[in-house]
């Protein structure tokens, strides 16, 4: 009973947030529209509170009173625009999309991040030439970051690794070696910590949110012979994954995997893979460490090679 009562919170809740980011995305994008070819790059959306409910703290609590962070999915054209889909309330995306932002073209990783831990994206990270910096949403100023990032070959965040609250950073040096940067929910990271060698056997790896139902976030990462691995999360910035544990085969007929938490709205962060025809599917995430994802769903027919960057 306990179980069944902690899932209906994480529905209302998150049914409550995506009601909140639709309402803010919607308002913003639109008026926003105009300035899509102005100078220099730019972000339209404004941030959105989260927290439906005061009794229910995301990230941190038991799992059964967590819920999964809401955004958008968002993807990055050729001409550099930002556009971004809302969740439909149907178990896909909207498919009307949102301008989000223009000016992005140079960019080689963007990833949502959440400082203050409300499940709801407060902007992004990216890596332009050798920089990494934070913008926040509805913010034309790029805070840097860092130099030297020209030296990784794959970024995201996937969500609080290290249990301290904000989003944190995962970034892959070309030599397969993966570190953690912790965020301060400024923009800013700390130093960056080794997880381990290795990683470039995988070519995608994804994350954002609590996978397995145990309160921690986790990622997946697939390989290049097309299996999919779960590593849950630990919570420990020193040691933030366990052992990994095999979720299928058959992805490589995917060229992208991305997960921004929730997509249907059922308080279980979700995973959305893009074949190579451009269609998109959904994997909804069902909290289980030993089968983490329902079977496939077609939430977009086709034109999602549209996009150079999902995020």
């Amino acid at each position: 009973m306990a179980k069944s009562s902690g899932l209906n919170t994480r529905r209302a809740l998150a049914r409550a947030t995506a009601a909140a980011l639709t309402a803010a995305l919607v308002a913003t994008g639109t008026s926003a529209a105009v300035a899509a070819d102005g100078p220099g790059r730019s972000t339209s959306k404004t941030p959105v509170d989260a927290k439906a409910s005061d009794a229910s703290k995301f990230g941190a609590g038991a799992a059964e009173d967590e819920y999964a962070p809401v955004n958008p999915l968002y993807g990055m054209d050729a001409g550099g625009v930002l556009w971004a889909y809302l969740p439909d309330f149907e178990g896909g995306l909207d498919s009307q999309r949102i301008w989000n932002g223009s000016g992005w073209q140079n960019s080689r990783f963007i990833t949502q991040v959440d400082h203050d831990n409300d499940g709801s994206s407060d902007g992004i990270w990216d890596v332009t030439g050798n920089q990494l910096s934070y913008t926040k949403w509805g913010d034309d100023y790029q805070q840097l970051v860092g130099n030297g990032w020209n030296i990784y070959d794959r970024l995201l965040s996937a969500g609080d690794l290290g249990g301290a609250g904000a989003d944190d950073l995962l970034a892959r040096d070309k030599s397969g070696v993966l570190y953690l940067y912790l965020g301060y929910g400024n923009g800013k990271l700390t130093q960056r910590y080794k997880v381990g060698g290795g990683w470039n056997a995988y070519t995608h790896i994804a994350g954002q949110g609590d996978l397995t139902g145990d309160g921690k976030d986790d990622i997946v990462a697939k390989d290049s012979s097309g299996v999919l691995w779960l590593y849950k999360g630990t919570g420990n910035y020193k040691a933030p994954f366990t052992s990994r544990t095999r979720v299928g085969g058959g992805w490589n007929t995917y060229n992208n995997i991305v997960s921004v938490g929730d997509i249907d709205i059922d308080g279980i962060t979700d995973l959305v893979a893009r074949d190579k025809n451009g269609a998109l599917y959904l994997y909804k995430g069902t909290g289980n460490a030993a089968s983490p994802y329902t079977s496939r769903v077609k939430i977009g027919s086709g034109g999602w090679n549209t996009y150079r960057i999902l995020f």
